[in-house]
């Protein structure tokens, strides 16, 4: 292990960077500075640099692979399922069950087993089973989101702890729910489908008295098994989902207090087939609860104080309350209870600050997290196993005149336990960032970054043990105490335009591109024989090309993203895990029109999926070399009425030509063939 050596090198950059900050700031003291600029909402993310009284020429992109996926868009086609809108961002992709409702984020090919750290308001969701599937599901209700943030690639900063990237789902605040000029409000949202969609409603109320906004939101959805594109009913893909949260915002002066718990209780039933006669039937409660306290202090006369502090707990239950029957290998599943809290606490502070036409942003601070797994029955999953991660970080964003330098470095720390079996493992790796950026003109910014990430082994990997399918004899599981963390560094090289008034004074148009390759050492897969994890030996790479632009003007809209993947990542085999490679290429064209005012919008999209490899097992569990996934391309009306500023009513039709596909990591269930929604929002 190289915690000692790492520590040291830490120490060198990080004291060094520290100085160099601290500098500047002593030269710029009484300098003055504005605050961030904001972004808009929906559309692909472009900010200002944070400093604009002494910068002439505002940035307008910021240089990153990012993207927010707006309410608007959420609302339209992420009601159902939102794996349909994040398969429609560049890089991204979902690990799909069609029994299961959890969402399983996969980026540029990297998934589960928080290689992607996925975050409800900023708290990890770490819950995860090792079982025929993804390692690693989010559940949350797409009726009380606000918007997603996504992040492709390494992050220095808060939320770092993934090999690949983050992604935050954000839910509902007082200022989603009350409209503008109003002290409270209410917001509904009401949704019919067929093809077994069936009901979904929400209901939000929100008040503002003097400093405190007080928000809290119900919802509720009763599905039923869909057919696909031949007619075939697709067993067990139902769901009965209640869902709810509360939120209080409480600010003063520069004092901004938020306490939230969001609540999920969803029971579906899950299906597979292992082979003649070995069926697995189960019915699941699934129970997630999110509670978070985030605090802010942003003086504004003070601009070197900007201080965040998150705290959060985060608990899931998993039951098998009935049914399961395995006719082969034994009694089934019946009673199994899989448990994971989560807690953890994330302070960091940016000091901003000027001198001359030098910018400086300084963001520092620290994260913990804390896991804890139990349960009864729990086949090959740990109980009584204890998680830390623990980081810390410094970033500064340079600017001088069109020029743009981030340099960053964290350090990451994890331990995990498990007394009773006296399995211990923990290492420590520091990761460097470094961006450069430069404005060739007032619409056109180049951009290359180099970095460092890691991805420390779960509970589930290092403590593999007992048995699968509620066998009563053991299944020669084995723990691998010896499991060192996934390794990455990588270049990326993109640009960012940024332009208005193209072709008529009211248009608009937002584009990001990058080429990335990324080099991964000690990527963790089952063994050949699937009894445990472990290491690969040698590097392995995965490289490709991400495209994502918008374009809107006063009559029309439309957007292209665009991805290319290529990948040599050792096979997740099925069994322990689910394959997890990226189609080759993927597609999704928007095009549509406003019409009447702007209160009718319509439009048409198309999403092109190709083929790609696969990881797939024969009826004897034997992989199959050389399989690929099929290519399959599927197209989408909607449309959408504001009767006026507080009523709409939405229409869309998905799989317009019903065709039959199975869905790109996909590890049960084919597609949902032809499907109406109709759909209803009304804010007061």
């Amino acid at each position: 292990m190289q915690q000692s050596s790492n520590l040291s090198r830490f120490l060198k950059i990080g004291l060094g960077s520290t100085a160099i900050s601290l500098i500047v700031m002593a030269s710029a003291a009484q300098a003055q500075q504005a605050k961030p600029a904001t972004e808009n909402a929906g559309e692909v993310q472009l900010n200002t640099i944070n400093i604009k009284s002494v910068n002439p020429q505002e940035i307008t992109s910021r240089p990153a692979p990012v993207s927010t996926i707006s309410k608007t868009e959420i609302k339209l086609n992420g009601r159902e399922k939102l794996d349909t809108v994040l398969r429609s961002t560049p890089g991204v992709f979902t690990s799909i069950n069609g029994s299961n409702p959890g969402v399983a984020v996969n980026i540029r090919g990297f998934e589960g087993s928080g290689r992607v750290n996925m975050m409800i308001d900023g708290a990890p969701q770490n819950f995860r089973t090792t079982a025929h599937d993804a390692q690693g599901y989010s559940y949350i209700d797409p009726n009380l989101l606000s918007s997603v943030d996504i992040t492709r690639g390494a992050i220095t900063t808060e939320g770092g702890s993934g090999l690949a990237g983050s992604v935050n789902f954000k839910t509902l605040g007082v200022d989603d729910v009350i409209m503008d000029g109003k002290d409270k409000g209410v917001l509904g949202r009401v949704s019919w489908g067929s093809n077994g969609v069936g009901f979904s409603e929400m209901l939000a109320g929100a008040a503002r008295i003097n400093e405190i906004g007080i928000v809290a939101a119900l919802s509720r959805r009763d599905s039923n098994d869909y057919k696909n594109g031949d007619g075939f009913i697709v067993p067990e893909t139902g769901q009965e989902l209640t869902s709810g949260l509360f939120k209080a915002e409480m600010e003063s002066d520069a004092h901004k207090l938020t306490l939230g718990g969001v609540i999920y209780n969803n029971t579906y039933g899950t299906y597979g087939s292992f082979g003649p006669g070995n069926v697995i039937l189960s019915e699941i409660l699934l129970q997630n609860r999110t509670f978070t306290a985030n605090y802010n202090y942003n003086p504004s006369d003070n601009d070197l104080i900007d201080l965040s502090v998150n705290a959060y707990h985060n608990f899931t239950k998993l039951t098998y309350q009935k049914g399961s029957a395995d006719t082969v290998r034994g009694p089934g599943t019946q009673g199994r209870e899989i448990t994971n809290e989560s807690t953890g606490l994330s302070v960091a502070n940016t000091s901003r600050f000027a001198f001359n036409d030098l910018y400086l942003d300084w963001k520092y601070g620290a994260e913990y997290n804390h896991d804890n797994t139990g349960g009864i029955k729990v086949g090959p999953n740990p109980i009584q196993s204890t998680s830390d991660r623990a980081a810390i970080f410094t970033q500064a964003e340079w600017g001088y005149g069109d020029l743009q330098v981030l340099t960053g470095v964290r350090y990451d720390y994890f331990k995990l336990e498990n007394e009773e079996a006296n399995i211990k493992n923990s290492d420590g790796r520091l990761n460097p960032k470094v961006t450069v950026a430069y404005n060739v003109t007032d619409w056109l910014q180049p951009y290359v970054t180099y970095a460092h990430s890691m991805r420390a082994p779960t509970l589930q990997e290092t403590m593999l043990g007992g048995t699968g399918h509620g066998n009563s004899s053991p299944t020669g599981y084995r723990a691998n105490p010896n499991l060192l963390p996934e390794k990455q560094r990588g270049w990326e090289i993109g640009f960012n335009i940024a332009q208005d008034n193209i072709f008529t004074p009211e248009d608009k148009i937002r584009l990001k591109a990058n080429y990335y390759t990324q080099q991964i050492e000690d990527y963790i897969t089952s063994s050949a024989d699937r009894t445990q994890f472990i290491n690969n030996a040698g590097t392995s790479r995965v490289s490709g090309f991400e495209i994502e632009s918008n374009y809107e003007s006063a009559y029309m809209f439309g957007g292209i993203s665009y991805s290319h993947a290529k990948s040599d990542l050792p096979t997740q085999t099925p069994g322990l895990g689910a394959s997890q490679y990226l189609p080759e290429d993927t597609v999704a064209v928007t095009l549509g029109g406003y019409f009447l005012d702007k209160k009718l919008s319509t439009g048409v999209k198309y999403s092109y999926v190709s083929s790609g490899p696969v990881a797939k097992i024969d009826d004897r569990a034997n992989l199959i070399p050389g399989a690929r996934a099929k290519s399959y391309d599927l197209v989408d009306l909607f449309a959408t009425y504001k009767f006026n500023e507080n009523v709409d009513l939405s229409f869309k039709v998905t799989n317009l030509f019903d065709k039959q596909y199975t869905p790109a990591l996909s590890t049960y269930g084919s597609g949902q063939g032809r499907t109406f929604v109709v759909a209803s929002q009304f804010q007061f």
